[in-house]
């Protein structure tokens, strides 16, 4: 899934780095510290941890994002399409033209690539997911705009 793909490349050099052993490689938790999600993609509060980035050949890469309640992402995409596992919380998401969906605890969505959509937390509740997509040509994500209040559902 995370811009993100920036913050999780940088975050996880050290663990890519170890990656390309032959050796099975343990990144444990608490060993990354949060990092803030860009204002310019993320309205509200948001922190990626437990970021993550595959080795070539591979392209897998996310990380866990925490949403404060009213944050959101911005309208994106993703080539390759993303995987979201909301792990805490209550959450929406939305592709362009859909309707909002709301997402609890062990709810699993697929983003097909190129769709146009957001998520994020409720108005009342923060969520907490999984965000896991595959680069193409080094590329994860293109952000758009913002979504608006009105969009959001305020």
């Amino acid at each position: 899934m995370l811009a993100p793909a920036l913050i999780f490349a940088a975050m996880a050099l050290p663990f890519a780095a170890l990656a390309q052993s032959d050796r099975v490689v343990v990144q444990r938790a608490g060993a990354q510290k949060p990092a803030a999600g860009p204002a310019q993609n993320f309205p509200g509060k948001v922190e990626v941890t437990g970021r993550f980035q595959g080795t070539s050949p591979a392209r897998i890469g996310g990380g866990t994002v925490s949403f404060e309640a009213g944050a959101r992402t911005a309208w994106h995409t993703h080539p390759l399409g993303q995987t979201l596992i909301v792990t805490e919380g209550v959450g929406r998401v939305q592709h362009w033209g859909g309707e909002i969906q709301e997402i609890r605890p062990g709810d699993v969505v697929w983003i097909p690539p190129g769709v146009k959509h957001w998520h994020g937390a409720t108005p009342a509740s923060g969520m907490i997911h999984i965000a896991i997509s595959e680069s193409q040509d080094g590329k994860t994500v293109d952000w758009l705009e913002h979504v608006s209040d009105q969009q959001y559902g305020r």
